[in-house]
């Protein structure tokens, strides 16, 4: 029996949907789920782990990746920049397993562009209100931060159409399970 080709799956929102959160599910209830950890020029916030949440590096190093070819995709946000590093994701792929990413719009465009195959999901939220309330309860940034991710996002809700499936996070745990699910079925026929 020949075994299932590995699959790219691509996690995208708004900011506040809770990716983050969702992702923090896949791992605790799928632990064998192969989750990239991306690299940012981000601060760490209270709590994050560098190699666990992110890789957390300076411009230079970010600037040193991008010359070597060696981000699947990177992305500017909020006056930070993230990136996927393409060599632990090909080898996941090429090692015949699944790799999820969690990645911003942006990214999974270039992903979109880059790898073809690769399944892109956007996780949405229940409601407008909820996903405002959401990035108001964070309490982490200025207001003006706040108002320029809200505008983002309702830019990134409207481009929901891109993806492949939208899975709403109505549900921590539901949501969880269907993208594990997403992950572990096969290509479409023709993929």
């Amino acid at each position: 029996m020949a075994r299932a080709q590995a699959r790219l799956t691509v996690l995208s929102g708004p900011s506040g949907v809770g990716k983050g959160t969702v992702v923090a599910e896949v791992r605790r209830r799928h632990p064998a789920v192969w989750v990239s950890v991306s690299v940012t020029t981000r601060k760490p916030r209270p709590g994050e782990v560098d190699g666990e949440h992110y890789w957390f590096v300076d411009d230079e190093h970010f600037d040193w990746l991008i010359a070597q070819d060696g981000l699947l995709e990177w992305a500017e946000f909020a006056g930070n920049r993230y990136g996927t590093p393409a060599g632990p994701v090909r080898e996941q792929l090429a090692a015949g397993s699944p790799a999820l990413l969690e990645i911003e719009l942006q990214g999974a465009r270039q992903v979109r562009a880059r790898a073809p195959e690769a399944q892109l999901v956007f996780l949405a939220p229940p409601s407008w209100s909820e996903l405002v309330s959401r990035l108001a309860g964070r309490g982490t940034e200025h207001p003006e931060v706040q108002e320029r991710r809200l505008a983002l996002a309702q830019a990134e809700l409207d481009a929901a159409g891109e993806f492949d499936v939208v899975v709403v996070n109505d549900d921590v745990a539901r949501a969880a399970d269907e993208l594990v699910g997403l992950l572990t079925a096969p290509p479409p026929a023709g993929s």
